[in-house]
């Protein structure tokens, strides 16, 4: 029988030695045919030309619904968005030169058929009609499911693109530091990496309108016991009387009603038994911000292109992995409600969003350094004897601009009218 100790073990089972923590990058981008969404068909005949570079295909009944190379996956969003799900690799170096070798195979078999991506962490083109779907058999009822309970799920589900930032903890204690800090530091995230401001061919009024999605997602948001000191119990609590969305049997997925974990356990829905491999699909299926599998996912940023999309990896591991006290020291002294208060307020204000007594971009400025300094210690050098903090030029750009992507993107969107400049080079 399942009960909260497996949960506990299973968060245990992710503790790694410091020198075996690693850095992985999962990152969504649009597939677009001229200005309309790819659809399925144009997906498989992407896939296809992806085989010729390795990828083999993932199936699902008679459909293909991923890719897998080595321990790498391509993976099939709702609306047809593509994932890379990376591996988890030692440094950002290596991460970063898998990403570009992905996106190198991907503009060559796009090339091909004439597709194009857009990074960008909501469609800045389609409504919501327009929108193809798939026949990925977990959609179909997270799509009856979702807008019951949340105004913009579908929106989330098949209009957004995210870049996601995996890390590893050492212990339970470090689990508690990290997962404190990534959570108290989410509406920088979101601000700093802005990447959502036009909406429809629109402005919409927001910079991250993607984040403000997810803040009106079912399941989604940022829950305020995660903004306190969390450990494994904690969590083990938290997700057992967290509603289920689904339950899988095979190749079907069973509606579980909004019933918790804890009501499957004590056997309230279907007259099914609750096993590990629910566990992990349950927790895979809790959309915060920042949530903890085997290892913790950071989950604010939008999707970008390729000139920041290392910098979020390198400003989170300088932070996580090189710096932990010093940023510890200053988000704990952060008092919870002006954390929350901001966290609303940074996908439409951005750097100027008020934490406390200080703006965001003041706030990025200070653990941008923290971040350098954490970079440099770790000393992870290239083959140039080059360490990792060139990654954070990026964002050094913002700040030394006080201007995100998305307000680059609006300006010149105002001007011309076109897109040209979120295509994935």
């Amino acid at each position: 029988m399942i009960t909260k100790e497996n949960f506990i073990n299973y968060f245990k089972s992710g503790i790694k030695n410091k020198n075996d923590c690693g850095v992985g990058i999962e990152h969504e981008k649009f597939v677009f045919s001229e200005n309309k969404r790819a659809n399925y068909q144009s997906i498989l005949n992407l896939f296809e030309k992806l085989y010729e570079f390795g990828w083999k295909p993932i199936n699902e009944g008679k459909n293909t619904i991923a890719l897998k190379k080595g321990n790498k996956n391509i993976t099939l969003e709702p609306g047809n968005q593509i994932e890379l799900s990376g591996e988890k690799l030692k440094n950002i170096h290596q991460t970063c030169g898998e990403s570009q070798e992905y996106i190198f195979e991907l503009n060559q078999s796009l090339k091909k058929l004439k597709l194009n991506l857009i990074s960008s962490g909501f469609d800045p083109i389609s409504k919501s009609k327009e929108i193809p779907s798939n026949p990925k058999n977990r959609y179909e009822l997270m799509t009856k499911i979702m807008p019951l309970f949340g105004k913009l799920s579908l929106d989330m589900m098949y209009r957004t693109c995210g870049t996601q930032i995996n890390i590893d903890y050492t212990s339970e204690r470090d689990f508690s530091k990290k997962f404190f800090v990534t959570n108290r530091l989410a509406p920088i995230t979101i601000a700093l990496f802005a990447n959502s401001g036009i909406v429809e061919k629109n402005k919409s009024n927001y910079l991250s309108y993607r984040s403000y999605t997810w803040q009106n997602t079912y399941r989604g948001g940022l829950p305020k016991i995660f903004l306190e000191n969390m450990d494994f119990e904690k969590y083990a609590d938290f997700s057992l009387n967290y509603p289920m969305l689904f339950i899988k049997r095979k190749d079907e997925y069973i509606d579980a009603k909004n019933k918790t974990f804890q009501n499957f356990i004590d056997g309230d829905i279907e007259n099914l038994s609750a096993n590990e491999e629910d566990i992990a699909d349950h927790l895979s299926t809790i959309f915060t911000e920042n949530r903890l599998k085997k290892y913790i996912e950071i989950r604010s940023m939008d999707a970008c292109g390729w000139d920041c999309l290392c910098a979020g990896p390198a400003f989170f591991i300088g932070l996580l992995y090189g710096n932990l006290d010093e940023v510890f020291d200053i988000v704990k002294k952060w008092n919870i409600n002006d954390i929350i208060s901001a966290y609303k307020d940074s996908p439409k204000n951005g750097l100027k969003t008020i934490l406390g007594k200080k703006t965001i971009l003041d706030w990025s400025k200070d653990l941008f350094e923290i971040s350098k300094k954490g970079l440099i210690n770790r000393n992870e050098l290239n083959s140039k004897k080059q360490n990792e903090v060139k990654f954070l030029d990026h964002i050094k750009t913002i700040i030394d601009t006080s201007s995100t992507n998305a307000e680059a993107i609006i300006a010149k969107y105002k001007k011309d009218k076109n897109f040209f400049y979120i295509n994935e080079k």
